[in-house]
């Protein structure tokens, strides 16, 4: 029994390190921070990988004051490690609407980092005026 001893111990740890959250195990809930000052807070993601949250532009071109404007996005399934997601935001000040796709990552250093592109679609009158929108 003495022998078995170590290989229970070793299967038991390896069988039970699964269920515990691995170091580079990114999650997206949660607030963050542009290098622009912008600010975004995810709520909870649910188990079908929607979630909503809140962002504050830092910039903006619009003459209104900025305001604090609605997301809706999904997290990609099943849950990856650095998982991929998308989101639109719903601006409250302007006439225009941004949609962003991305990647949760952990750096070198263990800190959590979205790396996005986004693109923003402004509103315009008429076909003539489209190629100013986007």
């Amino acid at each position: 029994m003495v022998q078995a001893t170590p290989l229970l111990l070793v299967l038991f740890l390896a069988l039970g390190a699964h269920g515990l959250p691995p170091m580079w195990m990114c999650k997206l809930t949660g607030q963050w921070q542009n290098d622009l000052g912008s600010n975004m807070t995810i709520d909870e993601v649910k188990e079908n990988g929607d979630f909503t949250g809140k962002y504050f532009t830092a910039v903006s071109d619009s003459p209104e004051e900025i305001k604090e404007s609605p997301l809706v996005g999904s997290q990609r399934l099943p849950y990856w490690s650095q998982p991929t997601f998308g989101f639109t935001v719903h601006w409250n000040f302007t006439n225009s609407i941004t949609v962003f796709t991305g990647q949760c990552f952990v750096d070198d250093n263990g800190e959590e980092v979205l790396k996005t592109m986004w693109l923003l679609r402004s509103h315009v009158r008429s076909p003539r005026d489209d190629w100013k929108a986007t």
